[in-house]
């Protein structure tokens, strides 16, 4: 099981900012699917900063000819 201790959790304005996108993009994310995972705390929307590079990561592309996957 992943720890979790130790580790700052970003909210979403800060999870939007470092990921370079709006935070209306990654609230849109969220609600349909293919987005970063996160962690829901009553309101609070939580990312995890490495959840946010293994998903920049997934979206890495050599060239636009190769398919997209969520």
């Amino acid at each position: 099981m992943d720890t979790i201790t130790n580790r700052r959790m970003m909210r979403v304005n800060e999870a939007a900012r470092f990921l370079g996108l709006s935070i209306s993009f990654l609230n849109k994310l969220r609600c349909s699917g293919g987005g970063p995972r996160f962690i829901k705390i009553g309101r609070a929307v939580l990312y995890d900063p490495s959840d946010l590079d293994s998903w920049l990561l997934s979206r890495r592309r050599a060239s636009t000819s190769e398919g997209e996957s969520s």
